[in-house]
């Protein structure tokens, strides 16, 4: 347990240190555009006032460094100030987007994790087959086409069937059935191009033990191929396919804004696209934080459960 510990804090320690840096560099990249909000806000025709007002209003008066500052330690408790647009507490609008997010993330990753490992399993059991080459061809074929090509290449099969809606308009008290039915190609979307992801790197994983000595001797004494890869392949080969889920889920967190804009989705990547339409920099910021610290934190999960699961990384000394 001391090795797991030391290194769980590490890599807690080393996550921590990446999302200070991210912190700096999406405030930085802020302050780079030189963009006046006060004047973005009022328009051309305010007077010096009116902008002096404002200014003092939203901070700008003060140093770059303090409104860092009170930046990092309002986000720490949860306050990230004030939308520009609204006037409402950012921390309002993000949490039922948020929500929404994680729910289209987490109905992925329900329809993708099982179909990759299934598929990749089989891929290795069938090495070679048709079945093999189908696959592979199909995986590669998505992994090459953005997520919004696949989005419309859905959209354009789907439009005139009528049996799923191409805009997913989620409203509140909607059902469970009802948001799933809504948020179906949505989900296939994110489904077909994090599954290919996954399913190759189950193959790889499961056909490099295939050729290793004690694969090969419980062959010679008559089990089958199935039942080596269940009982000797695939437990050695999770290491490789936790990580690659865990960063894969990442994905599904981070990358659902260009799925979420094509849909229509109500989700944080559509709030945040929004925002910067507006010019609504805090909401922007908050929105920026809370994808990179997501990708941090499945990241530094991935690493663990990666080490964990592997017990030559497991034993090092």
């Amino acid at each position: 347990m001391g090795v797991i510990a030391r290194m769980v804090a590490q890599r807690l320690l080393l996550g921590l240190l990446v999302l200070f840096a991210v912190t700096l560099v999406i405030f930085g990249a802020i302050e780079m555009l030189g963009t006046d909000l006060a004047q973005a806000q009022l328009g051309q025709a305010a007077t010096e006032e009116t902008l002096r007002a404002l200014r003092e209003q939203l901070g700008l008066d003060r140093p770059a460094h303090v409104r860092y500052l009170e930046w990092i330690a309002g986000a720490v408790q949860g306050d990230f100030g004030v939308s520009l647009a609204n006037r409402r507490p950012i921390a309002d609008l993000i949490a039922t987007r948020l929500g929404n997010t994680l729910f289209l993330a987490a109905y992925a990753a329900v329809l993708a994790v099982p179909l990759a490992i299934g598929l990749g399993l089989l891929a290795a059991l069938w090495r070679n087959s048709l079945f093999d080459r189908t696959a592979n061809m199909a995986t590669l074929s998505t992994i090459a086409f953005p997520e919004f090509f696949v989005a419309y290449i859905l959209i354009f099969l789907f439009a005139g069937t009528g049996l799923f809606p191409t805009m997913a308009a989620v409203r509140p008290g909607m059902g469970l059935l009802d948001r799933l039915h809504v948020t179906f190609l949505p989900a296939l979307t994110l489904t077909l191009v994090t599954t290919a992801h996954m399913m190759r790197m189950t193959r790889a994983a499961i056909v490099n033990l295939l050729a290793q000595p004690y694969v090969e001797m419980a062959r010679l004494k008559g089990m089958s191929r199935a039942r080596v890869i269940w009982r000797h392949a695939l437990p050695n080969a999770l290491a490789p396919i936790i990580n690659v889920v865990a960063l894969n889920l990442a994905f599904l967190i981070t990358g659902v804004v260009v799925v979420e804009v094509v849909f229509v989705y109500p989700g944080l990547g559509q709030l945040m696209v929004d925002s910067v339409t507006v010019r609504d920099v805090p909401v922007v910021q908050a929105a920026a934080l809370i994808f990179a610290g997501a990708y941090v934190l499945l990241n530094l999960l991935a690493d663990v459960l990666s080490t964990i699961s592997n017990p030559r990384l497991l034993h090092r000394r």
